[in-house]
């Protein structure tokens, strides 16, 4: 009779293992297949830095892109003039399948603003603190559009030598204007890392003329960095606004490396376009 119940026992517990089983096993490879559908819908995000800086002053934001399950990439930006620098980022771009949501800081905006135009999968374009420039405007004549910005007085002409003998300038952020033109919401100690380490960008990135304008077709975002100094927040705001930008957020107090100072800020913004983009 023990030896009955027992076999009863087990029997009962397999049969109810196995109906476990029966019920949670599609369940369970729907909802894996479903995650794996998901993946491949959601955008790579790619991630476009200006003069001065390097790709990791994205870090804190594809940090925490990556951790959402968001394929990123911050590519190097020549910062040898629009016209080198939106050729290099298209090539970039073409290179990936699926949609695509693009940012751009500072300079950046400018070079994913002619980059992007004829690349049917970008889906959305994101500024931060950046230029969104028309068709034939030039960056040296709309930083001065509105007051405030003082990175102009701040930099240093270096000559570059260019294919054929030719010859280039280098603009460098002088040490002591780097933290207030350009980061004056960061450490010190770190300021003085960015400064030592910047990556100067040709002069002719301020004459060069914009030869197609991204937004006019694609939907954009903006971040407003509040008290930044290298381009003044009216301009900033001017840009967004003209190009109809579907979300804008100020950040107060932010400097003009906002997605450094404000990470979460900027890459909640992104997760906002990356959702409209799918």
């Amino acid at each position: 009779m023990g030896h009955e119940l027992t076999r009863r026992r087990v029997i009962a517990t397999g049969a109810a293992v196995a109906g476990t089983a029966a019920l949670t096993g599609p369940l369970s490879s729907a909802a894996s297949a479903a995650d794996r559908s998901k993946d491949r819908t959601r955008p790579t995000i790619v991630l476009v830095h200006g003069g001065f800086a390097d790709a990791s002053c994205w870090n804190g934001v594809l940090e925490r892109l990556q951790h959402a399950g968001y394929p990123t990439m911050a590519p190097a930006n020549p910062l040898r003039g629009l016209p080198t620098d939106a050729a290099y980022l298209a090539s970039v771009l073409r290179s990936i399948s699926g949609p695509i949501v693009l940012v751009g800081h500072s300079y950046g905006g400018a070079v994913i603003t002619n980059a992007a135009a004829g690349i049917p999968n970008v889906k959305a374009l994101v500024y931060i603190a950046a230029f969104a420039p028309d068709g034939g405007e030039q960056l040296g004549v709309l930083i001065n559009k509105y007051p405030g910005s003082i990175i102009q007085a701040g930099t240093r002409p270096v000559p570059y030598p260019g294919p054929g003998g030719t010859t280039g300038t280098d603009l460098y952020l002088e040490a002591d204007s780097f933290r207030a033109a350009f980061a004056a919401d960061l450490p010190v100690a770190t300021t003085r890392l960015m400064q030592a380490t910047q990556r100067p960008f040709s002069a002719a990135c301020f004459t060069d003329v914009t030869t197609a304008a991204a937004w006019h077709t694609i939907p954009s975002w903006g971040l407003v960095a509040d008290a930044d100094q290298a381009i003044p927040p009216a301009l900033q705001r001017f840009f967004y606004q003209r190009a109809g930008a579907r979300k804008v957020v100020d950040v107060p107090g932010a400097s003009h490396v906002a997605m450094m100072s404000h990470p979460g800020i900027t890459a909640r913004l992104v997760e906002d376009a990356a959702q409209a983009a799918v």
